[in-house]
């Protein structure tokens, strides 16, 4: 169990690197290629419906929220918030940090959606244009939430910055055992596989926005010592502390989870599968959605805040002066880019080897019947779009299904559950043929009384009637590919 969820984990991890290193090194150039055609646009002309394509609407819609809030942060005194987290008690410390990891993953939950709510406002066709409160409403949203959740993990930095530097070591040891509790709520309650592979998403997310965490902390208490390199380790015992009571709360509470809820460990090997497929599938030519947002999405990592507050910490900490300078600023940019490109083949490679493993390659390559329906919250609603509902609502973008015939109420359809298998006793076996002496000693049969009539039943009973078999003979378990899989524009984000 252990060496699967390490695999899995390390799998995770680099994943959230690899989203991560992407807001640093190639969102830059392609804002820049965006920025390039429209300056080139009146010199090429204007063919086409769009000045820029989709992604790159996104892209310098990313960027533009970054910059707004990179300024932002500037008016944020990060020494100011220090002093007035070291002035509390350790007691009152110990409770907002609590709150502040509540709050974390609360604007995590809803934080993609606002970024999600931008890119269809501002990417969507005209065609397809709704009634919405328009772009730069939703620009707003977004850069507000943006700020709030940078300023929420600056706070949480802070914190653990004054647990790092506390004479007695007591905040610490308290945040520490925190991580133990969570045991409790944990390995107590009932789990199910798709449960357990949201829980693993989420502990992959927090592990690595702890090291940015320690990374900030680090800096800044190496800038207060005029970068001493034995300052360095006076913090290696706190740092490697923090990461030991990560790993080892991840193992214990997985191990019991799985052990109480009879799971075995080869469903890490199928966590990892359903990763490595969201990966591939954003590579594709035809992709709904850009890699960074697809991780985001399945793991609740959103890294636009988090580069936000590293960019402020890097260059509060680090002063830029002189040709030399800024010349080691730009040979650090393209080592960042190499360690981005490499990290991007390696996972490549190892996504192509675990979806292989899994028998996955043929759900690679299958294109949706309908665009909406690739959302994944609910598989089923081809089967519900072929009986009329009820109170005779119609879903939005939803094909006019013809009314259902009488029954048995067929699916016009692809359905992706099987149909209900024809009961054996409405069709009795038919005789054989039987020989003439049979049919002489055979008693004749009494002449067949009248049918009553059969009560006709209304088209919505029908359908109600097939939507209870269906129930019946449908799986229960649900697919790992078909968990938090959303699109964020109608169009090909390349």
């Amino acid at each position: 169990m252990c060496a699967s969820l390490r695999t899995l984990m390390t799998f995770g991890f680099f994943l959230c690197v690899d989203a991560f290193l992407y807001v640093f090194t190639l969102l830059p150039l392609r804002v820049l290629l965006a920025v390039l055609r429209l300056l080139t646009l009146p010199c090429c002309g204007f063919s086409g419906s769009r000045l820029l394509q989709p992604a790159q609407v996104c892209d310098v819609l990313k960027a533009l929220i970054m910059v707004l809030c990179f300024s932002m942060m500037h008016y944020v005194d990060y020494s100011m918030i220090y002093h007035q987290i070291r002035g509390q008690s350790v007691i009152k410390l110990y409770i907002i940090y609590n709150m502040l990891e509540v709050a974390d993953r609360l604007f995590s939950s809803f934080g993609q959606d606002i970024l999600d709510a931008l890119y269809w406002t501002a990417t969507e066709p005209k065609e397809r244009k709704r009634d919405s409160i328009g772009v730069i409403p939703h620009f707003f949203m977004a850069v507000f939430y943006v700020f709030l959740h940078a300023i929420l993990i600056m706070v949480q930095a802070s914190t653990l910055n004054v647990a790092f530097n506390s004479h007695n070591k007591s905040l610490l040891t308290i945040m520490m055992s925190n991580n133990f509790v969570e045991i409790k709520g944990s390995v107590f309650k009932k789990f199910e596989k798709n449960n357990l592979f949201q829980m693993s998403n989420s502990d992959i997310k927090e592990r690595f926005t702890s090291y940015v965490l320690l990374l900030i902390v680090c800096l800044r208490n190496m800038e207060q010592f005029a970068w001493k390199p034995d300052h360095l380790w006076v913090l290696f015992p706190d740092v490697f502390m923090v990461v030991t009571s990560e790993v080892a709360v991840d193992i214990i509470k997985h191990a019991f989870i799985t052990k109480f809820n009879d799971i075995t460990a080869d469903v890490y090997s199928e966590y990892r599968a359903s990763l490595a497929f969201d990966l591939l599938s954003s590579r594709q030519k035809n992709a709904c959605t850009d890699y960074s947002d697809s991780v985001a999405r399945r793991m609740g990592f959103i890294p636009l805040p988090l580069a936000v507050l590293l960019i402020r910490v890097v260059m509060s900490s680090i002063k830029v002066q002189g040709a030399l300078s800024y010349t080691c600023v730009f040979l650090f940019y393209l080592g960042l880019v190499t360690l981005k490109v490499l990290n991007s083949i390696v996972l490549l490679g190892k996504s192509c080897v675990y979806v292989k493993r899994a028998n996955m390659e043929d759900k690679l390559f299958e294109r949706p019947s309908t665009a909406p329906s690739s959302s994944g919250k609910t598989p089923n609603k081809a089967d519900q779009a072929s009986c009329p509902t009820p109170s005779g609502e119609s879903k939005m973008e939803q094909n006019p299904v013809p009314p259902c015939s009488p029954p048995p109420c067929s699916s016009s359809s692809s359905s992706v559950t099987t149909q209900p298998t024809p009961r054996s006793d409405w069709f009795p076996p038919q005789p054989a043929d039987p020989s003439p002496a049979a049919l002489a000693s055979r008693p004749p049969t009494p002449p067949p009384e009248p049918e009553q009539p059969a009560p006709s039943l209304s088209k919505e009973e029908e359908c109600e009637a097939q939507g209870a078999s269906e129930l019946k003979h449908r799986t229960p378990k649900k697919d790992l590919l078909e968990i938090d899989r959303f699109t964020i524009c109608g169009n090909r984000i390349d």
